[in-house]
């Protein structure tokens, strides 16, 4: 057994035998989170899988940074005859009335092509929206599920989850303002 061999069986041994040891010392990593401060209702905090689509959190947490999101207002919320989703990230909505026929059409003007992540959509889970029949157009827009709709999945590309305000998210109407979006990691 050569002298590197000996080295690693001991670190394993040591890793084995002081577990909480090896955990002190180890770096966690934190999946990065984009907090979203909703006008006279609270904070949506939802983590993002840039390990599962980077390209799409990279998007995301670059408008968020650069105040592309800032002022913009809640879009679509479908929750009648059962709850579906509500849809935020049109730029149209900071200075067009939410009535506009415009309105769910605006973005950035970058086109992020969809991302397989595994993720599935269940309530709370964050996807990129896009041009129906096109999965490779998404921007800007997000969507929030407020229930479980299997048949979109392998569909959109599932980028992070509602770890906290899942409540203001089921409150959420049509004309809420997001006053601003922060992002936390990278």
């Amino acid at each position: 057994m050569t002298v590197r061999n000996k080295w690693m069986i001991t670190i394993l041994a040591s890793a084995m035998a002081f577990p909480a040891l090896v955990s002190a010392v180890m770096p966690t990593f934190a999946l990065p989170t984009l907090t979203m401060n909703v006008a006279g209702k609270g904070e949506i905090v939802i983590e993002m899988y840039n390990d599962k689509a980077p390209k799409t959190v990279d998007h995301i947490m670059g408008l968020a940074k650069n105040g592309f999101y800032d002022g913009q207002k809640i879009f679509r919320v479908m929750k009648d005859p059962r709850p579906f989703l509500v849809l935020f990230g049109d730029p149209n909505t900071k200075t067009k009335p939410i009535t506009d026929s415009s309105i769910g059409q605006g973005g950035s003007g970058k086109r992020i092509a969809r991302e397989e992540t595994g993720k599935s959509h269940v309530k709370g889970a964050v996807g990129l929206a896009t041009r129906q029949g096109d999965p490779d157009s998404g921007d800007s827009q997000f969507y929030i599920m407020l229930d479980k709709k299997p048949f979109l999945d392998g569909s959109y590309t599932v980028f992070g989850s509602v770890t906290k305000g899942m409540d203001i998210v089921e409150k959420l109407e049509v004309g809420d303002q997001v006053t601003s979006v922060t992002v936390k990691g990278d």
